[in-house]
């Protein structure tokens, strides 16, 4: 398991989540990513997904 950071930012730049998960693979912590938005309702909000590599695998601007 790897884990991932997201990351959902208010219109005035602050943070509203901030949380670290595993998953197994990119697809799989994309899938987990929106679902934990869509739980907060931040699913329109500023958003991104990072991998433990740097790499974004989900963003919304």
């Amino acid at each position: 398991m790897k884990a991932y950071v997201l990351t959902a930012f208010a219109p005035d730049g602050s943070n509203l989540l901030d949380e670290t998960f595993e998953a197994q693979t990119d697809d799989d912590a994309k899938k987990i990513g929106e679902q934990k938005l869509k739980d907060e309702g931040f699913e329109e909000h500023t958003h991104r997904c990072v991998a433990p590599d740097g790499r974004m695998i989900l963003f919304h601007r």
